[in-house]
């Protein structure tokens, strides 16, 4: 089976990068999820000269930058900073962790909160919250943002007409009615009653662990909306959809994208291109809904991963095509699970001793059924998704 992973227990910033085996990595979390043209164009260009040339679109709508050495890493924030990209202070950095709906249009209820809530938790000098902790705002119609990492979710009441909101607590069933004016000092309310009740012990803990274990405040009574399943790459009315290989972009593909317009990045490893322009082929995006690779989830396995025990791409590019439609693969370099941490119908683990164990319906952290695999030897069939677990 596959070694316990080190867990860190909070995500890298810009302002407080992490090592990996590539050399740091750099968060940018770009206010309410969007670059604009000159704002991507910069980003491509400083991850060709102080990082490695290849970006990552997190499952939490953050660009990481790869690859950036310790030394280039003060010229690198300097420069965010003069595109408007950085925070001045680390803590208020990790504070802004907010997801907003890539489908809001300039004004709009989504758009006005999600603005709001960030300048927010940026003044809450006072709330000190785990690392992950985070919000989404998906105000639209139909929720979309319902499988997406976060803690505190602010969405469309569907039993109310007009603005009415509901306020969520990640793992709860039932939710707060509240109105635009009072939201967001709800959302932080919401925040400091995880704090209060011991959701984040020694500083770290998420919202849905402290739900299961002491159940929602109880003015949450309301009924939630039903979720919109994730969307695929194509024209949508906010602009056009493009999904990224395992969520990853080159820096020269970022670039000759901005140059069509402006971006926004979601929480599907896709970007929402601003313009209906014509796209051209360019290296690593997907704009096939049928491609077998939106069926797979890989995370940067070896080398760029120091916990990874395998590399996984390589192995992720060859069985996507064995992955039936309606169905998803997860390869992982560890246990942690970092690029997919629910369950999918089959994942495949690497091991210390670089071959792989293989779970069904299940995350990475599970049991698995089937050890040591060699990756040359797998080859995934119909019967391997059909089984379930025993």
């Amino acid at each position: 089976m596959s070694e316990a992973p080190k867990v860190y227990g909070w995500c890298p910033g810009a302002l407080r990068p992490m090592m990996s085996g590539d050399g740091l990595v750099v968060r940018i979390r770009a206010p309410l999820g969007r670059l604009s043209p000159d704002q991507a164009r910069g980003v491509a260009a400083l991850s060709t000269r102080l990082g490695n040339g290849v970006l990552d679109l997190s499952a939490r709508g953050n660009l990481q930058m790869r690859g950036v050495r310790e030394d280039d890493h003060a010229a690198l924030i300097a420069a965010l900073q003069a595109l408007g990209l950085v925070d001045t202070d680390a803590g208020a950095e990790a504070r802004r962790n907010v997801l907003l709906t890539p489908f809001w249009t300039e004004g709009d209820l989504s758009h006005r909160i999600a603005q709001q809530l960030s300048d927010a938790l940026t003044a809450a000098s006072d709330l000190t919250l785990p690392g992950k902790f985070g919000f989404t705002v998906d105000c639209g119609a139909a929720p979309v943002l319902s499988d997406a990492a976060a803690d505190i979710r602010i969405e469309r009441n569907p039993v109310q007409d007009g603005p009415g909101l509901l306020l969520l607590a990640d793992g709860a069933d039932m939710g707060l009615v509240v109105s635009e004016d009072s939201v967001v000092a709800e959302a932080l309310s919401l925040a400091r009653w995880f704090l209060a009740h011991g959701g984040a012990p020694e500083g770290r803990g998420r919202m849905h662990r402290l739900i299961a274990r002491r159940g929602a405040p109880a003015s949450h009574s309301a009924n939630r909306a039903i979720s919109a399943s994730q969307p695929a790459p194509g024209q949508t009315a906010s602009g056009q959809l493009v999904a990224l290989e395992f969520g990853q972009i080159p820096a020269q593909t970022l670039a000759a994208l901005a140059d069509l317009g402006a971006l926004r990045l979601t929480p599907w490893r896709m970007l929402l291109l601003e313009s209906q322009a014509l796209l051209p082929a360019l290296p690593g995006l997907i704009l096939d809904a049928a491609d077998p690779r939106l069926r797979v989830r890989a995370c940067t396995g070896m080398p760029g991963c120091l916990q990874a025990h395998a590399q996984t791409r390589p192995l992720a590019r060859r069985l996507a095509a064995q992955v039936p439609p309606g169905k998803t693969l997860h390869v992982a370099g560890c246990a942690k699970g970092c690029a997919h941490p629910t369950a999918t119908d089959l994942t495949l683990v690497a091991c210390a001793t670089g071959d792989f164990d293989l779970i069904r319906l299940g995350k990475a952290s599970d049991p698995p059924l089937e050890t040591s695999l060699s990756a040359d030897d797998i080859c995934l069939t119909p019967e391997h998704f059909d089984k379930g677990q025993p």
